[in-house]
């Protein structure tokens, strides 16, 4: 299964756009979001083009094949609005790796899930990263709408096993094979 995965969009529809573009081009078969959806949040700046409610048309349009986790900018009130399910704090996903999928803001390296699984992915810190560690691997794909310490806005693909970080123009930032 070819996974398009994005975390933190927070309400721009400028960048929501580019999403769904770029997920209608890479064909996958599931977008895994990963929380801050419609709410930009008292720590950042508006993102360009902020209009949630744009966001929400574009988003339901491909309610049957998303999977989304709760950031910490995501309201009871956003559910409300949203044609899928955004409320549970992780997911775990099991695609030949074992992934325990998750905003970042309950759990996270400092915060670990109980149970074992090979990859904590998780976005919320806007930085896309790879860390190993003993029993496993952690994974962040960076922010949609608002990236922080110079890095790019984008999303990840996993397919057979491999991770890849990807700008909107479809170009390979970075990889990892797990």
């Amino acid at each position: 299964m070819k996974w398009f995965i994005a975390s933190d969009i927070h309400g721009s529809a400028y960048y929501a756009e580019k999403m769904i573009e770029a997920y209608k081009r890479e064909q996958a078969d599931k977008m895994l979001l990963l929380g801050d959806i419609l709410y930009h949040g008292p720590r950042n700046d508006l993102p360009r083009d902020y209009n949630p409610k744009k966001v929400i048309l574009l988003l339901n349009e491909e309610k049957d094949r998303i999977l989304c986790v709760r950031g910490n900018c995501d309201a009871e009130v956003d559910q409300m609005v949203l044609d899928f399910f955004i409320m549970d704090d992780f997911a775990l996903i099991d695609d030949g790796v074992l992934i325990f999928a998750t905003h970042g803001h309950v759990y996270n390296e400092e915060k670990l899930p109980d149970g074992k699984f090979d990859v904590l992915l998780h976005g919320h810190t806007h930085v896309p990263k790879v860390t190993e560690h003993e029993n496993y691997t952690y994974i962040n794909p960076g922010s949609v709408s608002i990236p922080k310490e110079d890095s790019h806005h984008g999303y990840m693909i996993f397919e057979d096993g491999v991770f890849l970080w990807k700008d909107f123009e479809g170009k390979i930032v970075k990889q990892y094979k797990i």
